[in-house]
């Protein structure tokens, strides 16, 4: 196997699971809402996968340091396949109701928390086999999931009006074994740092835990990043739909500015996978926000032509490709390898937590102050997020380039 394998087989993994994950995103809540026509329901069932995703993905991180991260993300993607093949076999056998179908999604998302986060915990084990700077490597892999999720959405909606939601789902349960398959195959056993017998997983956790806490930089970008998250959950599915309602367009247009959005921002990633260890991280990282952020609510907020709309979400998709690159790798940089595992799924789990609740806040906000204010409020949140840390003395080791997965004083 040449040394660049393990990187071309984690990039076809994430490639068919994430493709595979996007279609059931649209067909679950779709199947849901078209057999029951109840939105309490769809959100019961969105709910009911998300949490103990997040959950899941914070509590596997001792998991992932004592097996190591290949065999998690084998076993969990071809449990996925399994689980995520049950809704169309009750489909056809006429017993999916959402009673049976909440213990499904709430399987599936407690295997793809870890599967996520063991995928995300072999990145710098395969930067270094192939000799490729980290940047490079996060910046391939942010490419490929907004490229997967842009495909993936796309032909979601096509194959759903094909063969309806339920059966759509083979696809993506083939995918899942699909990036089983790759990974067993592609990637070889990488770093696995037996933990010693007698260590609890609760003090496994716990050491993650406070290894994170510690790290002024790592609790800036966690607290950063879970705001932002919230929202850009707001914006994506509440605040930019109801604007586009209320300004007279219809869904086509909606999707086409999240096309924008999405397509330059796979431009900006690809971008910064070719030259990411050569920019400025902290600057990089202050301009792409600012240009990310408050720019695209305001625009919305002060009712601006459809042309400077598209034109500043392409211009914000483009900076947002840079910004996970580079957050990716201060974050692979600054965790010793034997906390690899626990810690990445701690923060990233972390960063999810807010998610569930964008939608909520979003609606809320539009109900207390009416649109244009809650755009404007929101925008001006986002940019105190981000802007904030900055602040922080501490915070400045951002700029720091470090050996990744160095062990750290």
């Amino acid at each position: 196997m040449s040394a660049r394998g393990p990187f071309l087989a984690l990039a076809a993994a994430e490639t068919v699971s994430i493709s595979g994950t996007r279609l059931s995103t649209i067909a679950i809540p779709w199947l849901v809402l078209s057999t029951t026509n109840s939105p309490i329901s769809t959100g019961l069932v969105a709910m009911a996968e998300m949490l103990p995703y997040v959950v899941a993905k914070a509590l596997g991180g001792p998991l992932i340091d004592r097996v190591g991260p290949k065999r998690i993300a084998i076993l969990c993607d071809a449990a996925s396949a399994i689980v995520v093949g049950l809704v169309p076999l009750l489909h056809l056998l006429g017993m999916l109701t959402v009673p049976a179908l909440l213990p499904v999604v709430f399987a599936l998302g407690a295997l793809r928390g870890p599967a996520d986060a063991a995928k995300q915990a072999m990145v710098p084990d395969i930067a270094e086999l192939a000799a490729v700077p980290l940047e490079r490597v996060t910046g391939v892999v942010g490419t490929i999931e907004r490229l997967a999720s842009t495909v993936g959405a796309a032909g979601a909606g096509a194959l759903i009006a094909a063969t309806g939601p339920a059966q759509a789902l083979v696809f993506n349960a083939v995918t899942f074994a699909v990036a089983a398959v790759v990974v067993g195959a592609g990637i070889p056993a990488l770093r696995h740092i037996p933990v010693a017998a007698a260590a609890s997983y609760g003090r496994e956790l716990l050491e993650g835990w406070s290894f994170l806490r510690r790290d002024a930089v790592l609790m800036g970008i966690v607290i950063m990043v879970a705001a932002t998250n919230l929202l850009d959950q707001a914006f994506h599915a509440v605040l930019l739909p109801v604007w586009t309602l209320d300004a007279g367009h219809g869904p086509e247009w909606l999707g086409a500015m999240l096309a924008a959005f999405s397509g330059s921002s796979m431009v900006g990633a690809a971008i910064a996978a070719s030259i990411g260890e050569r920019m400025p991280r902290l600057v990089v990282y202050t301009i792409a926000f600012l240009l990310t952020g408050f720019p695209r609510f305001l625009v919305l907020a002060v009712d601006a032509p459809l042309a400077l709309v598209f034109a500043t979400l392409a211009v914000g998709g483009f900076a947002s490709g840079f910004l996970n690159p580079i957050l990716f790798a201060v974050m692979f940089e600054r965790i010793p390898k034997p906390l690899m595992g626990r810690v990445t799924s701690m923060s990233t789990a972390l960063c999810w937590t807010l998610i569930p609740f964008g939608g909520l806040f979003g609606g809320a906000l539009i109900s207390g102050v009416g649109l244009p204010a809650a755009l404007l409020l929101t925008g001006l949140a986002y940019l105190a997020a981000t802007l904030l840390p900055l602040a922080r003395r501490s915070f400045r080791g951002f700029e720091k380039r470090r050996v990744a997965g160095a062990n750290l004083s």
